[in-house]
């Protein structure tokens, strides 16, 4: 059964092959983020530690690196919900990180989203993606802390992702979303009565 991040294109590769594209993909968020998805490919390639021709072999177009950057952070993204549950001193303080490494994610996906639309590359597809990776993660966190008292709603996991993420698309220096989150999540613990 193959690992949870693989996306197909990991079975049968070198472990180091795998390391490297896996490094490359967590450069290209980064420039991302701090550049927007129009920065140089040499600029990824030198945050990488790879040449221009590395990306080219991995990713034939702009496109192709941005599917898999978004990709690759979905898993990332996913992969930390049952971390974070293991770790946590409580399932609302997994949850808490969780949504925190969320928010994290929707910078870089707002970003993505946009030219993923404009190049027609089939955002429709990789939102599908994301909810069906995401949705669950989150309903498992919220199980969790439903079941140990630490927090009392109906809100699906959908509807929360969905809000956290409406929370997030505008952000900018006069607005960060952090403050309306964290009054979203107190606003799911048990009433006192």
């Amino acid at each position: 059964m193959p690992a949870a991040g693989d996306t197909g294109r990991t079975r049968g590769r070198r472990a180091d092959a795998v390391r490297n594209e896996q490094a490359l993909l967590a450069a290209a968020a980064e420039v991302f983020v701090e550049a927007g998805v129009d920065a140089p490919i040499r600029q990824i390639a030198a945050r990488a530690g790879v040449g221009l021709g590395t990306i080219y072999r991995h990713f034939p177009t702009r496109a192709d690196l941005v599917v898999a950057v978004f990709r690759h952070q979905v898993e990332e993204c996913a992969a930390a919900g049952p971390r974070l549950l293991a770790a946590a001193d409580s399932p609302l303080a997994a949850l808490r990180a969780w949504i925190d490494a969320f928010a994290d994610f929707l910078v870089t996906k707002h970003g993505l989203a946009t030219t993923m639309q404009s190049e027609g590359s089939g955002f429709a597809a990789l939102h599908g993606y994301f909810v069906d990776r995401l949705v669950p993660v989150c309903g498992q966190l919220l199980d969790a802390c439903t079941a140990a008292g630490e927090i009392d709603t109906d809100l699906s996991p959908y509807e929360l992702l969905r809000g956290i993420g409406n929370l997030c698309i505008a952000a900018d220096d006069r607005y960060q979303p952090r403050r309306l989150i964290d009054l979203l999540l107190r606003g799911l613990r048990p009433s006192a009565t």
